[in-house]
């Protein structure tokens, strides 16, 4: 198999964007931007660091984050796993990325940026949820915000095709596979959902 290692010929493949693509670009937010990232209570954070790349998901029950200014967001870190994937990239190198959905729609808007983590009293006070407050908060400037072509969400159904878990494995399963039977199994899932609930903020 032949790979392209070439920007050139990379492009010569695509052609060139059009005026659209190039023009939805902001440096920081806009009314409308503003509007549509603030109605979004999942987002995907995605970090680098010397051991690779993470993807999260971050959701909460309002607004994923709080606008600081229109240059700067912050997201609360809810406690959860503790395997600090994300927050241990960003305190080595700051290079984050952003995608915010809204379910029913198929835009998706990013952001792309640099973030320091805090555990600033003041502001993770602002975050107070039945009383708990997050055990740090990622704080974003923005470089760009842009709208994300809707084809793959709609190539997907994403909105449309239902519920499609039904047969999946569940994380008690996988984990009982992937410990050979040391972790997970029927008692982790039966447990998962009351755990969860419990620890949610």
């Amino acid at each position: 198999m032949q790979y392209i290692d070439d920007i050139s010929a990379l492009e010569a493949l695509y052609g060139k964007p059009g005026a659209a693509a190039t023009r939805k670009v902001a440096r920081r937010m806009t009314p409308l931007y503003r509007t549509w990232i603030m109605a979004s209570k999942l987002c995907v954070l995605s970090t680098v660091g010397p051991e690779g790349t993470d993807g999260s998901p971050r959701g909460d029950d309002g607004p994923a984050v709080l606008e600081l200014d229109p240059g700067t967001l912050a997201m609360p870190d809810w406690r959860g796993n503790n395997r600090l994937d994300s927050l241990r990239n960003i305190v080595r190198d700051p290079r984050v990325s952003l995608m915010f959905v809204v379910p029913g729609s198929n835009t998706v808007v990013r952001v792309n940026g640099k973030a320091r983590l805090t555990a600033d009293e003041g502001l993770r006070h602002r975050f107070e949820q039945r009383g708990k407050h997050p055990a740090t908060v990622v704080v974003i400037e923005i470089a760009e915000i842009y709208t994300q072509c809707a084809r793959a969400l709609m190539r997907a159904g994403t909105w449309t095709d239902g519920d499609q878990s039904a047969g999946l494995p569940t994380v008690g399963q996988i984990l009982a596979e992937v410990s050979n039977g040391e972790e997970g199994g029927e008692r982790y899932d039966a447990e998962w959902g009351a755990r969860a609930a419990s620890t949610m903020w």
